[in-house]
């Protein structure tokens, strides 16, 4: 089993080099996580085919972002997210190795930059990019963030064609019906099935094996979330593939199983908070600290799973 990534070297990565798309959010760093100067990360793309044509891509030898989802065939390229800025070459290179380019339509499952940090130069390079209302929405109106704060969103970095609900792409030979989910990871998320192929890309709907980062800020909710994986395992069987935002191929098991861990550990919380026990009591009694050895990870341990459950019952 592979070890949990981390992202001790994520923010002063992206920061530091202040491109064009970095993280969508500033986010402070979780308890824990050694502030070290970066080294040059040697950053690769592996790929693992899951049919004929459609490709699961994920960073190896360090943090590259989320894991990407492509269809390749006579129609063209279709890419799910595209990683960090700092990484489009060596995606591009992955592409290549793959016959898959050029890049006609890029689909966004979610804001954050780790998944839309290459959209200015597919863009350039004349990918259409997809993704929900709410996704283009905050990139106009709240731009992105750098190592300087907050700068407007380049134009080619912005979706133009965007979709309120759904919409299904016919290519390759193959469905791509590509939906959204309310207030889940964020108000934006979109989730990808290939129903022809029993293949789902669940983008951070789905972080397997870990703790989830559920984004407050950007209209995410527990709620939401939970109904948005609820509604991806109804899709699932015995034999469907689940790409998840995060962590290794996943199955329906799988995702039975983060369920199954998010509503027992909001369970706990609640019942915490039902008692008008404070923020601090709360987390002084680490609810969740049966399930940190399984699921913490160096970006979302069970301190800050139980902070966001304290926030998302609370709104404080």
């Amino acid at each position: 089993m592979r070890s949990k990534p981390t992202f001790a070297a994520l923010f002063p990565l992206s920061l530091s080099l202040s491109l064009s798309l970095s993280l969508a959010l500033s986010l402070p760093p979780a308890a824990g996580i050694a502030q070290e100067p970066a080294a040059e990360p040697e950053i690769s793309f592996a790929s693992t085919e899951l049919a004929p044509g459609l490709y699961m891509l994920e960073g190896v030898g360090g943090f590259a972002g989320g894991n990407l989802g492509v269809s390749t065939g006579e129609d063209g390229v279709v890419l799910i997210d595209d990683g960090l800025p700092p990484l489009t070459d060596e995606l591009l290179a992955a592409l290549a190795e793959l016959g898959a380019e050029p890049v006609e339509f890029l689909i966004n499952t979610h804001v954050h930059g780790d998944h839309i940090g290459g959209n200015e130069v597919l863009g350039r390079a004349g990918a259409t990019i997809v993704a929900h209302d709410n996704l283009r929405q905050r990139l106009v109106d709240e731009g992105v963030s750098t190592g300087g704060g907050k700068v407007p969103a380049p134009a080619a970095a912005l979706p133009v064609v965007t979709f309120a609900d759904s919409v299904t792409f016919h290519l390759n030979g193959r469905s791509a019906y590509v939906f959204h989910v309310e207030r889940a990871h964020t108000d934006g998320d979109a989730v990808i099935h290939f129903r022809d192929d029993n293949v789902i890309h669940a983008g951070d709907v789905l972080f397997s094996g870990l703790f989830p980062f559920i984004d407050l800020d950007s209209g995410g909710s527990v709620d939401g979330y939970l109904a948005a994986q609820k509604r991806i395992l109804a899709l699932a069987d015995g034999e469907t593939k689940i790409i998840p935002g995060h962590g290794e191929l996943a199955t329906r098991e799988d995702l039975a199983a983060a369920i199954a861990m998010l509503e027992d550990a909001r369970g706990r919380v609640r019942a915490l908070v039902d008692a008008g026990r404070t923020k601090a009591e709360i987390l002084a009694a680490n609810p969740l600290a049966d399930y940190d050895d399984a699921w913490s990870w160096a970006f979302i341990t069970g301190e800050r799973m139980t902070e966001t459950l304290i926030r998302d019952l609370t709104g404080e």
